[in-house]
């Protein structure tokens, strides 16, 4: 998953470039973003130098203010600008309006590079009126230590896709909604018995990386009632993993419902994805990016002619009702973008409304059109440019509400390749006990220690 992440160019986009903004002088603002005409995110750069710049600075004249905007094109490798950035916020430099990605805004909270829009803005960051249109489990993405930082920008979510025409081979509903994990393993077995090569699909081992833990274990763990960090502290060896890597146990250890060579091939993802497209997975678990990039019809990189009809979706349920996360029934992991104001900006307030403003519902729909939708943070937004796309409506009104997202601190990484690690040993024939007893040994040297961890 590839957030779309903001950078500065030094010398180019340096806050303090202003020639001023009192007494009627011309207020000079930057907005940076890892994009660029004919390159990376070609298409966010076109909407903030072509529509962003000239309509914002339109309706500043309107209010009586000089306001000129200099968007700063950028398209390099996405952690190069996450060091990049990191050093022009460190030395007071940077763009006035930045993105970064959601799991970036702890670390970057905790260096000091970012400060809660409140501090930076005033109480009219709070009172923004975009903040009702936006869910609380969404406006989560934004805000570390009980503090918005940031806007959302957007996000997505998890949901298990099935092939309907293999289901009804195997006698299975074409509105299929599992209730439990139970009920997906059943749906296997019948899947398996119907003669479908692979039944059932959840992402394990090292060799998918963020997409094991993003489209695996942390959707597990959450439907297990876990989460991977709380209250400051790391789950360790707890109930809730070892269910979790159970299930991967039931799934890999040799029932024949998935299949454990895949999840330790290089390009193990990706064949996944043709498979499926093949007629040759039954179920997978995977984001929303599935539907519009990979099975898309029209572009995608394992095209179905027939998705529409042929691909179901429902939402992952709790291992049993009412054990998942928060007491729920249903659920998701979510990642997505921010877009916030440079501590360091000399016209923090305007560099707000010019935040805000990329954050408009008109905004938004001009951004998401000419193929471009997608789920935006807004749900007035989504009613309106979702219509058409029946598993984009389905995320935002049925997923969202309930999704969770990773802890975004710097160990992170470490952590979710741990986990990984963990779901690679189960598929391997480690028992599950021993799989969560080992991540916890392996959790304690990443993260400081047994006081830093709950099991």
């Amino acid at each position: 998953m590839v957030a779309v992440l903001a950078v500065s160019t030094l010398g180019l986009a340096a806050c303090g470039q202003s020639s001023g903004g009192d007494g009627g002088d011309t207020i000079e603002l930057t907005i940076a973003q890892n994009a660029i005409a004919g390159g990376k995110n070609a298409a966010a750069a076109d909407f903030l130098a072509n529509w962003v710049v000239p309509k914002f600075e339109a309706a500043e004249k309107a209010k009586g203010k000089d306001v000129k905007v200099k968007f700063v094109p950028s398209g390099v490798d996405d952690e190069q600008y996450k060091t990049k950035l990191s050093l022009d916020l460190k030395s007071g430099k940077g763009a006035d309006v930045i993105d970064i990605d959601g799991i970036w805004a702890g670390e970057f909270a905790e260096a000091g590079y970012i400060k809660p829009l409140s501090d930076v803005v005033g109480a009219s960051a709070d009172s923004w009126d975009g903040w009702q249109q936006i869910p609380e489990s969404v406006q989560g993405l934004a805000t570390f230590n009980g503090k918005k930082y940031a806007l959302p920008v957007g996000t997505d979510g998890r949901v298990l896709y099935f092939n309907k025409t293999l289901f009804q081979k195997a006698g299975l509903p074409a509105d299929w909604q599992p209730k439990s994990w139970q009920e997906i393993l059943d749906a296997g077995t019948k899947l398996k018995s119907s003669g479908v090569p692979v039944p059932i699909q959840i992402n394990a081992g090292t060799a998918m990386g963020e997409a094991t833990s993003m489209q695996g274990v942390l959707p597990l763990l959450a439907g297990a009632g876990g989460e991977v960090q709380k209250d400051g502290k790391w789950t360790g060896a707890s109930q809730p993993l070892k269910d979790a890597l159970g299930l991967y146990q039931k799934i890999y250890g040799g029932s024949g419902l998935g299949d454990p060579k895949l999840q330790q091939e290089a390009k193990g993802r990706d064949k996944s994805f043709q498979q499926f497209a093949g007629g040759k997975i039954g179920i997978l678990m995977e984001g929303d990016y599935f539907w519009r990039g990979v099975v898309n019809p029209q572009t995608g990189v394992a095209k179905m002619a027939d998705r529409d009809q042929t691909v179901g979706y429902a939402m992952i349920p709790a291992m049993e009702p009412g054990k998942g996360l928060r007491g729920q029934d249903f659920v998701s992991m979510s990642g997505g973008a921010l877009r916030t104001v440079n501590p360091n900006s000399k016209h923090p307030k305007e560099a707000f409304d010019l935040l805000a403003f990329t954050l408009s519902p008109e905004g938004l729909k001009e951004e998401t059109k000419n193929g471009n939708v997608r789920i935006t943070p807004r749900t007035d937004v989504n009613k309106e440019i979702l219509a058409g796309e029946p598993l984009l409506t389905f995320i935002s009104e049925k997923v969202l509400p309930l999704t969770a997202y990773r802890p975004p601190v710097a160990v992170y990484p470490q952590v979710s390749a741990a986990l990984q690690e963990a779901t690679a040993a189960v598929v391997g024939g480690t028992a599950p006990d021993q799989a969560a007893a080992d991540y916890q040994k392996k959790l304690e040297g990443i993260v400081g220690g047994a006081g830093n961890i709950a099991s």
